[in-house]
């Protein structure tokens, strides 16, 4: 079995301890009635044994195929450790200044680390983004941190390896159980100390212009998949996420305290030989009440060992009765780091072509069709 990581979150150095980050206030969850995606809600300490990982297994399958999302309570995490989290990431843009942020930029368009400043993406016709990310690679001592985050380095460190041991690891045990594989069939493509870029990413989605909103029609983010295997975002209450349900409509995701939004992406759909389809989502303006209000977000987004190939499991007894849903031929099917530094590399900055589905645009990376939902 994997080790299991305590927890913890120290305020402290090797040599000496450090005061806690300013601490952020999370605003107040909107009020405007919206009409919420109804997500499963999964409680991971319940998966402590054969028959319980089995119940869960077939609550995380079902969630998956019909939503693609869904909720994780008891994640091992307090409130106030979270809270503490997301003061990290505020203080990432809020204390940093833009000449300093600037010596931490990304040196590539095919790896996400350090800052991506604002206006980096087209989003519709002449309008950018107004989104800044931050972005660290688990392996968090392989390159230099701004100066505001390097005391809390260690409090990074541990949350990163809190959500693979903790929170990854358990649901990627649950999914290959839903697909009757071994439980360590996906964990051991999934390996913390091997080479990719699995990362922790702070995130600040910043209010726009009337005339911006009105020319994106509130779009912040187009409906997109994400190019890893599982996403985690720790929900925070400023409005904006939306899914596309299996009825074409787009739906918010509600705000859970200390809860977890989880999301399928593009890596596990190939792994998985389209049993868990990549989910679609986007970004929008958020509700009236929160309109003026700075989105933060914290999230861990999770790949495949960088040298993995993309190829269903084909041993699946479960894709052996219900056929597999190829994206490429398997002689074609690309490495993790081919598909990432394909799907990076090409994001808001090439031209998107207007695909046979009404409101879909589309891209060709590394041979396969990429989808954009308007």
């Amino acid at each position: 079995m994997t080790r299991v990581i305590p927890p913890q979150i120290q305020m402290t150095t090797k040599d000496e301890t450090v005061s806690s980050p300013p601490q952020y206030r999370a605003p107040a969850p909107t009020k405007e009635p919206l009409e919420y995606a109804d997500l499963a809600i999964i409680d991971l300490s319940k998966a402590n044994t054969p028959e319980a990982r089995a119940k869960l297994a077939t609550e995380v399958t079902q969630a998956m195929k019909t939503h693609g999302f869904f909720y994780v309570i008891n994640h091992g995490y307090t409130a106030d450790q979270t809270n503490d989290i997301f003061s990290i990431a505020n203080l990432t843009f809020d204390v940093v200044s833009q000449s300093e942020k600037a010596l931490y930029m990304s040196k590539s368009n095919e790896i996400y680390e350090g800052y991506k400043p604002r206006r980096t993406w087209l989003i519709d016709g002449e309008v950018q983004d107004q989104v800044e990310h931050y972005n660290m690679n688990r392996h968090l001592y392989d390159r230099a941190h701004p100066q505001a985050l390097r005391p809390f380095l260690p409090v990074i460190e541990d949350f990163a390896l809190h959500n693979h041991h903790n929170i990854v690891h358990p649901i990627l045990r649950l999914l290959a159980l839903g697909l009757e594989l071994p439980e360590e069939a996906l964990v051991e493509k999934h390996n913390f100390a091997s080479q990719g870029h699995t990362s922790v990413r702070f995130m600040k989605y910043h209010p726009r212009s009337s005339e911006e909103e009105l020319k994106t029609r509130n779009v912040w983010l187009k409906g997109h998949t994400d190019f890893g295997s599982i996403t985690i975002l720790w929900s925070q209450p400023v409005g904006g996420l939306q899914i596309l349900s299996l009825d074409g409509k787009w739906r918010w995701v509600r705000h859970i305290d200390n809860a977890l939004v989880v999301n399928a992406g593009d890596a596990l759909e190939f792994l998985c030989g389209g049993y868990y389809p990549s989910t679609r989502h986007r970004v929008v303006q958020p509700p009236a009440d929160q309109r003026d209000i700075p989105r933060l977000g914290v999230f861990y987004f999770v790949m495949p060992n960088d040298d993995t190939a993309l190829a269903p499991f084909e041993e699946s007894p479960v894709l052996q009765r219900e056929g597999i849903a190829r994206l490429c031929n398997p002689e074609n099917a690309p490495t993790m780091e081919a598909w990432r530094k394909g799907r990076t590399a090409s994001y808001g900055k090439v031209e998107l072509k207007k695909g046979a589905e009404k409101g879909v645009e589309e891209e060709i990376v590394n041979g396969v069709v990429v989808k954009h939902y308007n």
